[in-house]
């Protein structure tokens, strides 16, 4: 029987999607992308080798799958462009299984350099690539979309029109020289190729996969805690990375989603500003970032890190209907005298459980049974106090160092 998954991050991202997309697609028929831009990044091992994907969806790594970038997503053609030929350098193929739905907003450069000065001035912490920008124009109803590369005569005067009220928005509100409308007019039509090539009706794929009983994989991009609503609103993305996400940016109701996968890692990370209830800035939080490799897959920046704030981890498994949790990066803990978990607030400071550490590695063990009596412990708490079984187990980034566990 087919079955349609939903994997999303429970955090502020960079929980490790982009590994269990890669694991979980040997069986899928398509992997869909429904929301963001390529301030994205999941970043997958396998067989050694290390990629890092931005725009196009995980399971474009597996010959036979079917890969969806859906309307609600924001379309850098630069960065597309780049990615699609940086892929194909490596052998992959994109022959009929590449899809872009022809209603995503497109980056134009002005959201860019609007996007790197307001910035400067707010300090959101965003990824300065143009996608709040991007974002604001489609709700304001005059963003370019994929589709309109249909009509050129058309698709340059909305160029135009878009292009000169940003320039004014450059000029008069933050004092910045204005990007030649020719210029953006040129760069855009010179990716004309991608439409050509990919742009398609997306929901009537999905439509009809439905029908033929096909296994869809929905794949979320940066986490449940950056959304737009349910966010530490200011300090959040600008579109809706929470289960809801799915139906608006694919066309796709929510009865077709059977399971609900939430990736959280083991501890947490944030990246940019905004408020973090359990963030380190002792030799402990040195020692996860150092172990967890934690930079910023899309931006380089050194992540924020602390313990896992199971209060939030809660809110999110309800927020999405999670059936099913994913704990990764289980082996940065290895080491640790002592691990740490939120279960309350209280006077705007956590309030913590401590467990005891392990010494056993936790690296590469693909067996729960294998698993330090402390680190099951561990898992155990995590499951009773959000109320969902964790049935995947990441204990490192390469594809086969995982445990999986029956719901």
């Amino acid at each position: 029987m087919s079955e349609n998954t939903l994997i999303l991050g429970l955090q502020w991202g960079d929980e490790g999607k982009g590994k269990i997309v890669d694991a979980l697609s040997n069986d899928i028929h398509a992997v869909c992308r429904f929301q963001g831009g390529h301030n994205a990044g999941h970043t997958i091992k396998v067989n050694g080798e290390q990629t890092v994907l931005h725009l196009i969806p995980s399971g474009i790594l597996h010959p036979n799958i079917n890969c969806v970038i859906g309307n609600g997503v924001v379309l850098s053609l630069e960065a597309l462009s780049k990615e699609i030929n940086k892929l194909k350098d490596t052998g992959i193929s994109f022959n009929n299984r590449f899809h872009i739905s022809s209603g995503c907003c497109l980056i134009l450069p002005t959201h860019i350099r609007i996007d790197q000065v307001r910035d400067k001035k707010e300090s959101i912490g965003t990824t300065g690539r143009g996608i709040g920008p991007a974002y604001e124009d489609k709700i304001a109803r005059r963003a370019i979309r994929f589709g309109d590369f249909e009509n050129e005569d058309l698709l340059n005067d909305k160029l135009s029109k878009l292009v000169n009220y940003h320039n004014k928005v450059l000029d008069r509100m933050y004092d910045e020289e204005p990007i030649p409308v020719d210029s953006v007019i040129d760069e855009i039509l010179s990716f004309k190729h991608l439409y050509d090539d990919y742009c398609n009706d997306t929901q009537d794929l999905l439509f009809n996969w439905v029908n033929e009983k096909k296994s869809i994989l929905f794949e979320g991009a940066q986490g449940t805690l950056l959304d737009i609503d349910q966010g530490t609103y200011p300090f959040v993305t600008s579109s809706s990375t929470t289960a809801g996400g799915v139906s608006t940016g694919l066309g796709i109701g929510p009865k077709y989603i059977d399971k609900v996968i939430g990736i959280t890692k083991a501890y947490t990370t944030r990246v940019g500003e905004g408020p973090f209830m359990t963030e380190l800035f002792d030799e402990d939080g040195k020692m996860l970032a150092k172990k967890g490799h934690e930079f910023g897959a899309t931006t380089g920046r050194p992540r924020r890190c602390g313990w896992l704030d199971l209060v939030a981890l809660k809110k999110a498994v309800f927020t999405n209907s999670v059936t099913d949790l994913c704990l990764t990066k289980l082996d940065v803990l290895d080491g640790f005298k002592n691990i740490s978990v939120c279960v309350d607030y209280k006077n705007n400071e956590p309030v913590y459980k401590i467990f005891d550490g392990w010494d056993d590695k936790t690296e590469g063990v693909t067996e729960y049974d294998d698993l330090t009596d402390n680190a099951k412990s561990y898992i155990n708490f995590i499951e009773n106090f959000v109320g969902c079984n964790i049935t995947i187990v990441s204990t490192g980034p390469s594809r086969d160092q995982t445990i999986t566990r029956e719901s």
